[in-house]
């Protein structure tokens, strides 16, 4: 069994003094390395464990429970039976987005990261309004993100999709790779460093497990050749951590056929930072940047000093995120009517019981 120690893991300063009240009641640390139903494989540094859950304190909802990268208090039974996770730390980031289905709910997809590599496949032409929206979740997440472009041993013209992909990525670091053929994997390395946690987002078909084998030097995680039409297929199943020989820590994700936002203004601002810019500079603080007199956005577009797809792609964006406001308002008083009915229909229950 492979075993690491917490500092290999990503343990820093901040996490033992978060840790001291669980220490003294018995309890050891370790960090989410797969979340399971229902419980989660822990690593720690006796090896890892697959463990149960009884969060103390917590409600059982999706962002409470422990996710990937989570650090958290593990109970483990002189007796032999089965250890629980009693606790999860503080997380210093998260990458979220609204869960899929129906209901207007955030869903943890890794947490506790540093670093955040969206990867984007070159065998295909590039879709830089997905890429936005990646780098506005990876912005928000509070971890700092990377755009990898992977596969490129089969572009045709490297350099223009280069900074094509970098027209959509102000302020970010753009890396072209090919796992394959060994290039761009030193710029990828210059990211990760002993103690960094870093997580691969994308779509399915991206090269992300094809990335985390090259960068461990061995196949942990399986790879699938792509569809005749040149769409990736579905690899990794699950969250996974890994642990670099070299040090670093990875976590791999499944491809995510559909990305919608969660409560991501920061995000937005930092991923469309040139279009934000001109905006503040706007007449009016609400101006829609359409026809709106004394619009700066729209004088930078006539000066061709902001594309108008930047424009376009920020408020398809920024509307998404309204809506998504208006739905999450309509939960919430959902939810306060459901306690309120409960809460009266106690004290008629009450009433009932006294004597008359």
């Amino acid at each position: 069994m492979t075993t690491h120690t917490l500092l290999q893991l990503g343990w820093h300063a901040l996490r033992t003094s978060q840790f001291a009240i669980y220490a003294d009641a018995g309890l050891v640390p370790g960090r989410v390395s797969r979340p399971e139903r229902g419980g989660a494989v822990v690593a720690t540094e006796t090896g890892s464990v697959t463990a149960g859950l009884h969060l103390e304190g917590l409600a059982a909802e999706q962002l409470a429970l422990p996710t990937v990268g989570d650090w958290v208090a593990l109970r483990r039974p002189d007796d032999g039976s089965t250890p629980t996770v009693t606790a999860v730390l503080p997380r210093t980031s998260a990458f979220l987005r609204h869960a899929a289905g129906n209901e207007t709910v955030a869903q943890a997809l890794a947490a506790n990261i540093d670093i955040v590599f969206v990867v984007v496949p070159l065998n295909r032409a590039l879709n830089l309004t997905r890429i936005e929206r990646f780098l506005t979740l990876a912005w928000e997440s509070g971890a700092t993100p990377v755009l990898v472009l992977s596969k490129a041993d089969v572009c045709d013209d490297l350099p223009v999709a280069v900074e094509l992909a970098r027209s959509a990525a102000p302020g970010v670091d753009v890396i072209a790779v090919s796992a394959v053929a060994g290039r761009g994997l030193s710029d990828v390395f210059a990211h990760v460093s002993a103690g960094v946690t870093v997580a691969l987002l994308g779509q399915s078909g991206a090269g992300k497990s094809t990335l985390v084998n090259a960068m461990a030097g061995e196949e942990l995680m399986a790879t699938q050749d792509i569809r005749a039409d040149g769409r990736g297929r579905h690899t990794t199943t699950h969250r996974e951590l890994v642990v670099l020989p070299a040090g670093g820590i990875l976590i791999d994700t499944p491809g995510l056929r559909t990305v919608l936002l969660w409560d991501a203004e920061a995000g937005l601002e930092r991923a469309f930072d040139d279009v934000e810019e001109y905006a503040a500079q706007c007449r009016f603080h609400d101006c829609r940047h359409a026809s709106e007199p004394g619009c700066a956005v729209t004088a930078a577009v006539l000066a061709d000093l902001l594309p108008q797809r930047r424009v376009d792609s920020h408020r398809k964006l920024l509307r998404e995120l309204e809506f998504l406001a208006g739905k999450q308002d309509k939960r919430v008083a959902a939810e306060q009517r459901r306690k309120t009915k409960v809460m009266f229909k106690s004290y008629r229950q009450r009433d009932q019981l006294r004597p008359r």
